[in-house]
């Protein structure tokens, strides 16, 4: 959230040890969403209500101005019920101190609502109604039924379930972290969460699950009815597992807030490890945020659209620019002078003769197992191109990023373009995760192709498409550390393709004191 001035972020900690357990809301601040300062714990269990943890929520900003926090804690019984926390002075703009209302638990499991107490948890930021009634929303589960609980309040104290869920699906089972924001339909600015639109203003709203089955999170599109507060995805979403993801690398937990100072709406996520426990009790770490992103509704309704804040620009020191190369068949182009191991790269790629493309079997509607099958080894007629990140000099060691392009049919005039993220190669560490990611991106390849890559020695954010796909990898090299990395683009396919434009930027590192 946003409090005069001062971005907040508060985020599930465990003080004693780098893996799950006694968790707190640890808290930290910043001016830019990029170099932050930690305080103390905002929330930490101290009472019966949260005695055996304090797990997620979300803040909610009144209309006058304060910020309240609702958030699940462990009871005695190991139930999950829901408190509420507020400032004990609100004009300290850092927020340090926090103070829990004696009427907690404001929501709790009981005989009467029939509420899952192990599967009630994490709720959302709140909104007001036309009735003045405020409204949130929990994630739950009934069986093998993933639902979003609502309930309303007055006065932000007394909640009262309501009769029916905003949503529900049969078999997709327990949903985590849900958030539900409106986007407008035409434009990237953001929208406030309470907000019924400007005048001529079209609003749709978004539904966003954590799915606890598949560790992915989901977000579908459609209209929120009012009166009764229902979600009807729009045609062709269904709240489950084929819904779109925001990420569909290592990437969960998901949050968004709306920015007044920015006019946009940012999302945040979490990443965790692909090395072992053991690995991680050694480091003495586990698990990061990414960086922050603006989000909003494409043109088309049908998608999200992701870009890192513009921020995170301000790292940018020394640039190399490439203008106007061919990359022939089977074929590397180095990028020299930039910081490898943490860089931000934008590249812009041409295909030449999209005829040559092969024609993608009608079974392949799964891009994780597209790009699984057909790693960077596989040459096929347009693709693979892209790039290699964190490689070392002998390439024994190298994350790629990339695309494919395939007809849709024989004789077809359409295209269907996957992205990948292949870290089979990334490190010679052998209990290392080196899941292939991939996804489907929503573009005409006749268009030149983008891709973004953020780079961060242990982890790779990229956006395909300007954003219209996303996967984050986390990855840890023994060989392409520091110096040792290097970065090139690439082009394994049989047919040349152009770079139209590559630049590249050495990053600084954020200040976290």
């Amino acid at each position: 959230m946003i409090y005069k001035g001062i971005y907040h972020l508060f985020y599930q900690w465990n003080p004693k040890g780098a893996v799950w357990g006694n968790i707190v809301w640890a808290h930290s601040t910043s001016t830019d969403l990029i170099n932050w300062n930690p305080h103390p714990p905002a929330i930490f269990p101290s009472e019966p209500f949260d005695i055996n943890g304090c797990w997620s929520g979300s803040a909610t900003i009144l209309p006058d101005g304060k910020p309240v926090i609702l958030y699940t804690g462990i009871d005695p019984k190991n139930q999950q019920v829901q408190n509420i926390a507020e400032p004990k002075d609100l004009s300290d703009p850092y927020l340090v101190e926090w103070k829990k209302s004696p009427l907690n638990p404001l929501m709790a499991p009981d005989a009467v609502n029939g509420i899952n107490a192990s599967s009630f948890r994490d709720p959302t930021t709140a909104w007001l109604g036309h009735d003045k009634k405020w409204r949130v929303i929990i994630g739950s589960k009934i069986h093998r039924r993933g639902l979003a609980i609502t309930y309303t309040s007055k006065d932000f104290l007394k909640w009262e379930k309501s009769p029916e869920p905003l949503h529900y699906d049969d078999g997709s089972g327990m949903w985590e972290c849900p958030d539900f924001f409106p986007v407008t339909r035409f434009g990237s600015k953001g929208v406030e969460t309470s907000s019924f639109g400007e005048p001529n203003e079209v609003l749709k709203h978004v539904l966003k699950i954590s799915l606890d089955d598949t560790k992915h999170d989901y977000y579908t599109i459609g209209t929120y009815d009012r009166v009764g507060d229902k979600f009807v995805p729009d045609k062709g979403f269904k709240m489950d597992g084929t819904a779109p993801r925001y990420d569909y690398g290592k990437y969960y937990a998901s949050k968004t807030f709306y920015d007044s100072a920015k006019n946009r709406r940012v999302l945040w996520g979490w990443t965790n490890e692909s090395s072992s426990v053991e690995d991680d009790v050694e480091k003495g770490w586990s698990g990061i945020q990414t960086i922050p992103r603006k989000i909003w509704l494409d043109r088309s309704g049908k998608q999200l659209i992701q870009w890192p804040v513009l921020e995170v620009e301000r790292l940018r020191t020394k640039q190399v620019n490439l203008r106007n190369k061919v990359l022939n068949s089977r074929s590397r182009l180095e990028v020299y002078g930039v910081t490898a191991a943490q860089a931000d790269v934008e590249v812009l790629f041409k295909v030449r003769d999209l005829e040559k493309a092969d024609v993608i079997e009608p079974s392949w509607t799964d891009p994780q197992l597209i790009c699984s099958k057909m790693n960077m080894s596989v040459k096929s007629g347009l693709g693979p191109f892209g790039l290699m990140v964190l490689a070392s000099k002998n390439l024994e060691e190298y994350t790629s990023v990339y695309f494919r392009i395939f007809k849709a049919h024989q004789n077809s005039n359409k295209y269907v373009v996957v992205m990948c993220s292949d870290q089979s190669r990334s490190s010679l560490e052998e209990d290392n995760d080196k899941t292939t990611y991939g996804a489907f991106v929503d573009i005409n390849p006749r268009q030149p192709l983008s891709l973004r890559a953020l780079i961060d020695h242990s982890v790779v954010e990229s956006f395909g498409g300007r954003g219209r796909a996303c996967i984050t990898s986390r990855v840890y090299p023994k060989l392409a550390i520091g110096k040792n990395s290097h970065l090139f683009a690439f082009n394994y396919g049989s047919q040349s393709v152009d770079v139209l434009s590559l630049s590249a930027w050495s990053m600084k590192s954020a200040q976290i004191s």
